[in-house]
């Protein structure tokens, strides 16, 4: 389970928590706003190395977008759309 912990604090003990992770494998949610902004969590825990089994339980740790999930959307779909084309051939080829 991770520990919340605000972006201030995070900032303030940041050399504290890495030590924390590392070597006491604790996680932490850092909070800003009000909303969590990222997690830390020790390299060992990361998806990286897990069965298709551990899906179900990597699907529910994942943070959920509540009422941001339409703006999220949008922001997908306009980062998509503003992507350049790509020449059909370059001077590299």
């Amino acid at each position: 389970m991770a520990i919340s912990i605000s972006a201030t604090e995070a900032v303030r003990r940041f050399s504290e928590l890495l030590n924390s992770v590392r070597y006491r494998h604790d996680s932490f949610t850092i909070i800003r706003g009000g909303k969590p902004a990222a997690i830390i969590t020790p390299v060992e825990s990361s998806i990286a190395g897990k069965s298709l089994k551990e899906l179900n339980d990597i699907i529910k740790k994942l943070p959920n977008l509540l009422d941001d999930n339409e703006t999220f959307a949008r922001d997908v779909r306009e980062a998509c759309c503003a992507q350049p084309s790509m020449p059909e051939k370059t001077s590299w080829e």
